[in-house]
């Protein structure tokens, strides 16, 4: 028998409960390479936030986003979206939980949304690239339904 340590000290769930775990991961985040293709379609199906301060965002983000940094995520100004929008969000990366407190945000306001995996960091480390700017008013509003 192994020598108990900090991994086998606490027993590992019964594959019924992991199942149920993981599975359910994917109702809450996607990940870069998911994200990435669905951008690369007319209609992803959801909108991108980028939730880091505009200067980060400027400096380098994900193609397609929008920068609505997450203590800006109010209802007034996500009034333009129909509730039935599904938004995904992220931040710098795993280290960051500004992706997290926008989902929460949303969720809050009775948005669907999903967090990125991995934020800038995982977009990086899968071999895509950031684009630099702002967004023109032009993009955001053609961003936004209706």
């Amino acid at each position: 028998m192994p020598n108990p340590n900090a991994v086998t000290s606490v027993p590992a769930a019964a594959p019924e409960a992991a199942i149920q775990y993981f599975e359910s991961q994917f109702t809450f985040e996607t990940d870069c390479w998911d994200t990435h293709e669905a951008m690369r379609g007319a209609d992803p199906g959801f909108v991108l936030l980028d939730v880091r301060g505009p200067a980060l965002f400027e400096k380098g983000h994900v193609p397609g986003a929008i920068n609505i940094p997450h203590g800006k995520i109010v209802a007034s100004r996500m009034s333009v979206y129909p509730r039935t929008t599904l938004f995904v969000t992220y931040c710098a990366g795993p280290h960051c939980n500004g992706a997290a407190r926008a989902a929460l945000r949303l969720a809050r306001l009775g948005y669907a949304v999903k967090l990125m995996a991995g934020g800038v960091t995982g977009w990086l480390d899968d071999g895509f690239t950031l684009e630099a700017g702002a967004i023109s008013a032009r993009e955001v509003a053609a961003s936004q339904p209706g």
